[in-house]
C-alpha cells in the first residue's frame, strides 16, 4: 500500500500535466465552423454572417489571415479590422491589418477598422456603433485559439442577443501551434493567463 501511495504522489505532477494538456485547449478554444466546408445558407450553423472581425494581439498576422481567407471564400461582405497602435508613433494594428488585406485583393470598401481598441474588452464595446450603424446580425470573430473562448464571451455580453456570435480561431498562430503548444513555456503562460482572465470574467461579469 505504501508503495502505491509513493507511486501515485511520484507522478501526480505528469497526471496534472497531461490533464492541463488536454484539458486547457478544450476550454479556451472553440471553433463554430469547424463543420463548415463552405457557408450554407439553408445550415444553420454554416450560415454566411454580415462581417467578419479580427482582433489583434498576439499573432495579429495569422489573425488577419484567417479572416482575410474567409472573407475570400465568401463568409461574409464586410472585414472589420480591430486594434489600437502598440507603438503610438507607428500606424496602429488595425491599420496593419487592412494593409495586409488590401494586398490581398480585399476591396478597400470591404473593410472598416476600429483604431481605438486597447484590449479584448475594447474590441467588443468599439464594434457596437459599428453593427448599429450596418445593422449587422450575425459577426464571425477571429482571434487565436487561446484566446478564442474569452473574446467570445466579451463580444456577445457586449453586443447582446441582437447579434449571433460566431467563432473562428486562427490554425497559424506561430505562439500557439496547435499540435504542441505544451512544447514551450510562453504556450503554457498563455493557456493559464487565458485561463485566469476567463474565471475572472465569468465570476466578475465584467
Amino acid at each position: 500500500m505504501l508503495l502505491i501511495k509513493m507511486f501515485l504522489l511520484a507522478i501526480s505532477p505528469l497526471l496534472l500535466i497531461l490533464g492541463g494538456i488536454w484539458l486547457l485547449p478544450q476550454v479556451l478554444s472553440v471553433d463554430d465552423l469547424q463543420p463548415c466546408s463552405s457557408p450554407i445558407a439553408t445550415h444553420e450553423q454554416c450560415q454566411p454572417a454580415d462581417a467578419i472581425v479580427a482582433i489583434s494581439g498576439g499573432d495579429t498576422d495569422a489573425r488577419a489571415r484567417t479572416a482575410i481567407q474567409l472573407y475570400q471564400d465568401g463568409w461574409a461582405p464586410k472585414l472589420i479590422l480591430s486594434g489600437a497602435a502598440l507603438d503610438k508613433r507607428g500606424i496602429s494594428n488595425a491599420g496593419a491589418m487592412r494593409q495586409l488585406a488590401l494586398r490581398a485583393g480585399v476591396p478597400d470598401s470591404a473593410i472598416l477598422i476600429d483604431e481605438q481598441a486597447v484590449d479584448t474588452a475594447g474590441n467588443a464595446q468599439g464594434l457596437r456603433p459599428i453593427v448599429r450603424e450596418y445593422a449587422l446580425k450575425r459577426i464571425i470573430v477571429v482571434t487565436s485559439p487561446y484566446h478564442q473562448r474569452r473574446a467570445s464571451t466579451e463580444f456577445t455580453r457586449a453586443l447582446g442577443d441582437e447579434v449571433v456570435v460566431v467563432s473562428r480561431p486562427t490554425y497559424e498562430d506561430q505562439y500557439w501551434p496547435e499540435d504542441r503548444w505544451w512544447s514551450n513555456p510562453y504556450g503554457w503562460y498563455l493557456a493559464i493567463s487565458e485561463m485566469t482572465k476567463l474565471i475572472y470574467l465569468q465570476v466578475t461579469h465584467r
